[in-house]
């Protein structure tokens, strides 16, 4: 069988077990924990993409999800108030909507935000950095930092994002109850099938020309300069493919859980992204998703039995993995087939060996 059918065959069987063993054999609430493990999916992703694929390490993350996150939850909050204020504004003794909330009445200025926004802001982001050349390290802490002061934008004004609490009570999700359990169902089936279509068309886009540029840059930025490309626009228009991925993400993760925050933004959840990729393979795609599930799956498994200690697991099996196996558990399962494959193949070539030698 050739990789490309190995590949279609491994897609249908992932596909077949999410969309349909997973809702048959797990129970409400763990279906609705793997919803929410396949949004950090989606955003997760978009990081193999940026930096997998085109050596940009983003520990900002968190910011793409959060302005896709809270364009969702605005349009929500302003539908259930049904023209009124939302409540956190009532509470925090707002008198009239703001000016920015106005658009996201709209539905489709909402659903048109959740992308456009963090795009835009990540084609801006990486015009000023990328044509100064900032790269590796520099730009890993530039979008710790821009992550760390949207936090602290969004702590600092409870009036118009809800403070530190963020915004949650949602009661209608486009005509549906979201504590139901078939709307949460609707919504898991939802994240599982936007996850696939952004995976293939990621996948489509690194086997393309601009994905082999890509990985050119990545390997060798002033190499692909000398030829006369421009790795500024290159990594931009990753950078934002990127962003766009980890808004959708952000959008899904509202109606799944029911809420957004600073909480689930800033840096500390940033980096947990980061390791799971690295956990996963940074340098496969589908790494980066498996990476993300095992993560935060074990993320829930550990908390629950040991809440203090996982940060110091986490943190161990990101330096474990960057040290012993840093192609991740994709990389691993590659050498152990090729291994498989050498052996395999071995027996044949000492036969002829043999036979070579006896007819000498």
């Amino acid at each position: 069988m050739s990789a490309r059918l190995r590949g279609y065959a491994l897609f249908a069987s992932v596909a077949v077990l999410v969309l349909v063993v997973a809702p048959v054999a797990l129970p409400a609430f763990r279906l609705d924990e793997l919803a929410k493990y396949l949004c950090f999916a989606i955003a997760a992703l978009g990081i193999g993409l940026a930096w997998g694929q085109g050596g940009m390490l983003t520990l900002g993350q968190g910011v793409f999800f959060g302005l896709g996150g809270y364009a969702m939850a605005m349009y929500l909050k302003l539908h259930d108030a049904g023209g009124d204020l939302p409540d956190f504004m009532t509470w925090s003794g707002v008198e009239k909507l703001p000016l920015i909330w106005k658009p996201f009445s709209n539905v489709g200025f909402a659903l048109a935000a959740v992308i456009v926004v963090p795009v835009l802001v990540a084609v801006a982001l990486g015009v000023l950095v990328f044509r100064q050349r900032v790269r590796g390290a520099y730009f890993a802490i530039l979008t710790q930092a821009l992550a760390a002061a949207f936090v602290i934008l969004l702590v600092g004004r409870q009036g118009l994002t809800g403070g530190t609490n963020g915004m949650t009570n949602f009661y209608d999700f486009f005509g549906k109850d979201p504590e139901a359990e078939s709307t949460q169902r609707i919504t898991y089936f939802v994240t599982a099938v936007v996850l696939g279509i952004l995976y293939l068309g990621a996948r489509q886009l690194v086997k393309s020309r601009f994905g082999r540029l890509l990985v050119a840059v990545r390997d060798g930025e002033d190499r692909v300069r000398f030829l006369g490309y421009n790795p500024a626009t290159v990594k931009t228009i990753t950078f934002a493919v990127s962003a766009g991925m980890a808004g959708i993400a952000g959008a899904l993760f509202v109606p799944v859980v029911g809420i957004i925050s600073p909480s689930l933004l800033g840096v500390v959840p940033s980096l947990e992204l980061v390791v799971a990729v690295a956990v996963g393979g940074r340098y496969a795609l589908a790494g980066a998703i498996l990476g993300a599930v095992l993560m935060n799956y074990a993320k829930t498994s550990f908390s629950e039995q040991w809440a203090g200690g996982w940060l110091y697991l986490e943190g161990a099996l990101f330096i474990l993995v960057m040290t012993l196996a840093p192609k991740g558990a994709v990389g691993v399962y590659e050498q152990i087939r090729d291994a498989i494959a050498r052996r395999r193949e071995a027996p044949p070539r000492v036969a002829a060996t043999v036979k070579e030698e006896v007819a000498a």
